[in-house]
């Protein structure tokens, strides 16, 4: 077994003897099922606000988390000392839920599947702390130069590598190093006596610090930002009402992932809450759509050799053709439903209990041309990147607010548009796609996912898709 090649065996000397004495600790009280889920991450980040570093800052934590499941119950504990005793001190805590004769580790542990999903040769935290500086720099440096209306930026970076070590008392063992990274360009732009507008973008991912040197340098992302600002100084009124609506590639396709993605999570279904529940085999979308959750996809933000859980990740296809195929699991879902497990157990922190999750969520491409996409359009909105939104999982309302969005007449873009949000209900709004395009794009790397507390990195994806019939909340 390849446990001592693991970080904890490295640094804390965590044995195959420790691990199955923590389980059996765990199991004392009768439970059905444990886990331990070991955790070391080292960060480093850097803010720099008109011109001048504000913060910069290093860290390291770490801890262990435990979980029992009995039944439909889950006891959960943690540790932030790895000394064996606090450990044990934790497992016996999470074994309070469960009642009955102790259960034991019937079979030795085995290392899991092993696979390289991100390469990394020195993780982004081994980079020195000025070089980093020099980076938020360059990102300022590019986008004052952008054009002379841009009078702020904020420039930050942020990194980290996570050792992780999952053991379950399903007898298995693994281990993996996470590293990420991330850069963010923020600008403002005014033209006159108008209103400022703001321009964002970054991205990163799974990837080494050469990334920002090499592939999207600050350069390119200060160019995107200040691309957005100063084009949005030019925009009017959103108009309101019922109107088509055209989603363009990438970013947007965080309305997929709000919208339809967490009501295709098992937990929401299991309880019957999502307006998806007892629908798989059914019709929910237009024909042209293809949804998929993939974890699989090297180096992306969402992407991960192993979930937290310990179970490899996989690629799902969730609906398909329009029809509904399945949800995303976890091992609490998939021991109550009977369910096959689909890699998608993920949690913030050791101090988290897991839960299912997206990784990295997208629509396949389909067949038209973008260009005839908009042509078709006699009147609506283009929208072209989204800054928020929230969801009612229960019945699938939603509301998103577009950043960048322009106006469709005689099907040509036209004018930006400011203000303009999209109303709609997730299931219906895929029923309403007419076009899928050919140029599915994902997004940059910046994706975060929230739910019950709980923050975890995810990517997105989406081709120029148009749909016939949506609400939009506008002044005009």
């Amino acid at each position: 077994m390849a446990l001592a090649d693991s970080y904890f065996a490295r640094k804390f000397g965590v044995t195959e003897h420790d691990l199955e004495a923590y389980l059996g600790e765990a199991l004392s009280q009768g439970g059905d099922y444990a886990d331990l889920y070991f955790e070391y991450v080292a960060t480093s980040a850097i803010t720099l606000d008109e011109g001048i570093v504000k913060s910069a800052s290093q860290g390291v934590t770490m801890g262990v988390g435990i979980r029992v499941i009995s039944g439909e119950r889950t006891g959960y504990a943690y540790s932030d000392d790895l000394a064996p005793e606090r450990i044990k001190q934790a497992a016996r805590t999470a074994a309070c839920i469960a009642s009955g004769p102790s259960q034991v580790l019937k079979h030795g542990l085995m290392e899991g599947e092993k696979r390289n999903l991100y390469p990394v040769l020195t993780p982004p935290t081994e980079i020195g702390l000025k070089t980093k500086v020099d980076l938020v720099k360059r990102a300022d440096a590019a986008a004052r130069k952008y054009d002379e209306r841009i009078f702020q930026v904020t420039a930050t970076y942020h990194d980290q590598v996570k050792q992780i070590l999952v053991a379950t008392s399903d007898g298995v063992v693994n281990h993996d190093t996470q590293p990420m990274a991330r850069l963010n360009v923020s600008v403002l732009a005014r033209q006159g006596n108008e209103l400022p507008q703001s321009g964002y973008s970054g991205g990163g991912g799974r990837v080494a610090f050469d990334f920002f040197l090499n592939e999207k340098t600050p350069e390119y992302f200060a160019a995107e930002s200040g691309r957005q600002a100063i084009a949005m100084l030019d925009s009017v009124e959103a108009p309101a009402g019922e109107m088509t609506v055209v989603l363009g590639p990438g970013w947007p396709g965080v309305l997929l992932h709000e919208a339809v993605g967490h009501g295709l999570e098992a937990d929401f279904n299991r309880k019957g809450v999502s307006a998806f529940s007892g629908r798989v085999g059914q019709k929910v979308a237009s024909e042209l759509c293809t949804v998929v959750d993939d974890g699989t996809m090297h180096s992306r933000r969402g992407s991960l050799n192993l979930d937290d859980e310990g179970a490899p990740t996989q690629r799902n296809v969730l609906i398909e053709n329009g029809i509904l195929r399945g949800y995303l699991q976890d091992k609490l879902s998939t021991r109550l439903t009977g369910a096959a497990g689909t890699g998608s157990g993920r949690r913030e922190g050791y101090q988290s209990i897991p839960m299912p999750r997206m990784t990295n969520t997208f629509m396949l491409a389909g067949e038209s041309d973008p260009a005839d996409i908009i042509r078709s359009v006699p009147k609506g909105i283009y929208c072209v990147n989204f800054a928020g939104g929230q969801v009612d999982i229960t019945n699938g309302n939603f509301v998103f607010s577009a950043s960048e969005s322009y106006l469709i007449e005689d099907g040509k873009i036209g004018r930006p548009v400011r203000g303009a949000t999209l109303i709609g209900n997730g299931p219906e709004a895929l029923k309403y796609i007419s076009m899928v395009g050919n140029d599915l794009k994902l997004d940059e790397g910046v994706g975060i996912c929230g739910k019950e507390g709980q923050s975890v990195p995810v990517g997105v994806g989406i081709p120029t898709v148009k749909i016939d019939r949506m609400t939009v909340g506008g002044t005009a």
